[in-house]
């Protein structure tokens, strides 16, 4: 297959972005997603549809062939070693290296993006906790939870946050909702819509909106029988 244009690649890793597991994606959010109109996305599905890229039904919806898959998790791969050289090595914030990857991504050669992995050790995250696919296309799959849907006293462990709003991640970088961060649920008002958490000792009080990007795995629940 020759090599995939820029606004093809585009499409793909929207579609693997808005539907990881594999669900149809309707056109109207791979439109809102890119931000390009409902007819251009249809024109391209039909082209994309026509390299077995995706399967596209006008009322059901795209999704991505394995072999769409397949160059979708090559970008992400892409994307996600790019960021994390520009964070570890390059020394740029994390909080705004999301861009300049995107731009990066499509100019830097299979050869020079093998040899970056390797001076990095092969990382297995990205600096906002995202898995990195490995050479061959693979990705972990991981049970993750929003953190809006916990309920109060649920402690939990931040391991993803979404990547695509530079001042959102701002903010919790300042109040310290990170990869890794510990979290405690001290309060939830569902009424007025509002969370009061407990993170690294500070007292943070936000809304749903506030946390919605935020991915947690909670703390498992230990039980103690009655001993016999």
């Amino acid at each position: 297959m020759p090599p995939l244009t820029r606004s093809r690649q585009d499409y793909l890793k929207a579609l693997f972005a808005l539907a990881p597991a594999g669900e149809a994606v309707p056109t109207s959010r791979l439109a809102a997603q890119l931000g390009v109109s409902a007819p251009s996305v249809t024109n391209m599905l039909a082209r994309l549809a026509e390299e077995r890229l995706v399967s596209h039904a006008p009322r059901a919806g795209a999704r991505l062939t394995a072999r769409g898959r397949r160059a979708a998790l090559g970008m992400v791969r892409r994307h996600r070693i790019l960021e994390t050289f520009l964070v570890k090595v390059l020394g740029l914030d994390w909080t705004e290296v999301h861009d300049d990857a995107e731009v990066l991504e499509h100019h830097i050669s299979d050869r020079v993006l093998a040899a970056i992995d390797r001076l990095m050790g092969h990382p297995g995250e990205d600096p906002h906790g995202h898995l990195i696919p490995d050479a061959k296309g693979r990705l972990a799959r991981r049970a993750l939870t929003p953190l809006a849907a916990l309920p109060r006293g649920a402690r939990a462990t931040v391991r993803e946050i979404r990547d695509a709003d530079g001042r959102r991640m701002a903010r919790w970088k300042e109040v310290g909702l990170v990869p890794g961060a510990d979290v405690r649920v001290r309060e939830v008002r569902a009424l007025e819509d509002v969370f009061e958490l407990e993170v690294a000792g500070r007292r943070v009080v936000t809304g749903s909106e506030g946390l919605d990007g935020v991915l947690v795995q909670p703390a498992r629940v230990e039980s103690h029988g009655a001993r016999g």
